[in-house]
């Protein structure tokens, strides 16, 4: 690819292009019918599982893309990239990999163990900044100061060539497929998708707190709130040539909240077995969200990738199992005298649930001297046996109270 060439707009022919040079050097994962996700969702969902992939996200791609079309002097320069995980991880391992140097700028409050992780796929690691922005500015200015090719993680044109390769792959595995479905942050994968898509309806998500593409597709100025799980497609300055191709190609924009984003990581866990971070997710909470827009069509789910802390995906499935009823706290006032706590958890027993937590209160609170506060953090199958459960605790003289409802 010529210098002038990697300026122009990416086509179709620069992502069959990029689908030759990375072959056999990047997973092809699969993109495998859900009967139990199209049964939930009224679509028929084919999901692609780029957390297969070495580095367990679809930015490989594009990033081996980019380093396989730098001229021989690039190469012996080095490169640098600005990334807080995905993009970080892709770059260090296929620049090591091709024996190219490799710097990249994390912001400072980047988690330890990506910082670790990206060191040792070969990566000199720069901590500039407290968010991407800054590490960006410093990125650019070690470019010039080192003489280093930059390598963006979304907004050029080989990133988003090697990026559509996953619409590509998956077009060839299930050639019927009415809609791709797609995570969006910088949207690069989606641009890249989106130019080798044809007929097919493409459709972008993002976060409700980080609607950037939405807004700058719609000329509105660009405003994004807190933090969100779907830290991925975290970003405030959407690319210039991703937003050119799919204003002209994406068919729309979808919003998704942060409950949606933790219903589906757990969907992807529970019923796929497959580990997704927020981000990887988006796509599934889509269409689990905006089910009228896809009932009855076949879909093409993009799962982008499965780095995800371990602390919060431990937390998305507390806070799922609590929603569906199968982790629940019961309040029981019960008389202050010996056998009454073991009268209630033998009655819990009996009915086959499980006691995960107890706290017992007598001295504060707002109880009658001669009773006792009892609550229980229990597990049961859903909402029937909860039912059955608190039936049971009152068939045997206890009142059980919901106190989270």
């Amino acid at each position: 690819m010529t210098s002038e060439r990697s300026e122009a707009s990416p086509d179709r022919a620069d992502v069959l292009a990029a689908a030759r040079r990375i072959a056999g050097s990047v997973v092809r994962t699969p993109c495998l019918e859900s009967r139990t996700l199209s049964e939930i969702t009224g679509a028929r969902v084919f999901v692609k599982f780029e957390n297969l992939q070495f580095t367990a996200s679809f930015k490989e791609r594009g990033a081996l893309a980019k380093l396989l079309a730098l001229s021989a002097e690039e190469r012996e320069r080095g490169v640098v990239a600005m990334s807080a995980g995905n993009h970080a991880q892709a770059v260090a391992h296929h620049a090591t990999r091709l024996g190219i140097r490799s710097t990249i700028v994390m912001p400072l409050y980047t988690p330890n163990v990506k910082v670790e992780y990206t060191q040792r796929l070969g990566a000199e690691v720069v901590l500039h900044g407290d968010d991407l922005d800054a590490a960006s500015d410093r990125a650019f200015a070690l470019a010039r100061e080192r003489g280093l090719t930059f390598v963006h993680p979304y907004d050029d044109p080989a990133v988003i060539a090697g990026q559509g390769t996953v619409a590509l792959e998956m077009l060839e595995d299930q050639p019927e497929l009415e809609a791709l479905v797609i995570p969006v942050g910088g949207g690069g994968l989606a641009a890249g998708c989106a130019l080798v898509a044809g007929d097919v309806a493409v459709y972008g998500v993002e976060p409700e707190r980080f609607p950037s593409m939405k807004q700058a597709l719609a000329g509105e100025s660009i405003a994004c709130g807190r933090d969100t799980i779907a830290e991925g497609i975290a970003v405030k300055r959407p690319g210039e040539r991703t937003r050119a191709i799919l204003r002209s190609r994406l068919r729309e924009m979808l919003l998704v909240s942060e409950i949606d984003l933790e219903e589906a990581v757990l969907a992807l866990l529970e019923i796929e077995k497959t580990v997704a971070e927020g981000a990887g997710a988006a796509a599934l909470a889509a269409v689990m969200r905006h089910r009228a827009l896809f009932a009855g069509k076949r879909v093409g789910v993009v799962l982008s990738g499965g780095n995800i802390d371990l602390l919060v995906l431990a937390s998305i499935i507390e806070r799922g199992l609590a929603r569906s009823r199968r982790l629940v706290r019961l309040r029981i006032q019960l008389p202050d005298r010996p056998g009454a706590l073991a009268d209630v958890a033998r009655i819990v027993a009996e009915a086959r649930a499980n006691v995960i937590e107890i706290h017992h209160e007598r001295a504060f609170g707002r109880v009658p001297l001669k009773e006792a506060q009892v609550e229980l953090v229990v597990s049961t199958r859903g909402g029937d046996h909860l039912r059955a459960l608190c039936e049971a605790l009152r068939a045997g003289g206890y009142d059980a109270t919901l106190p989270d409802l």
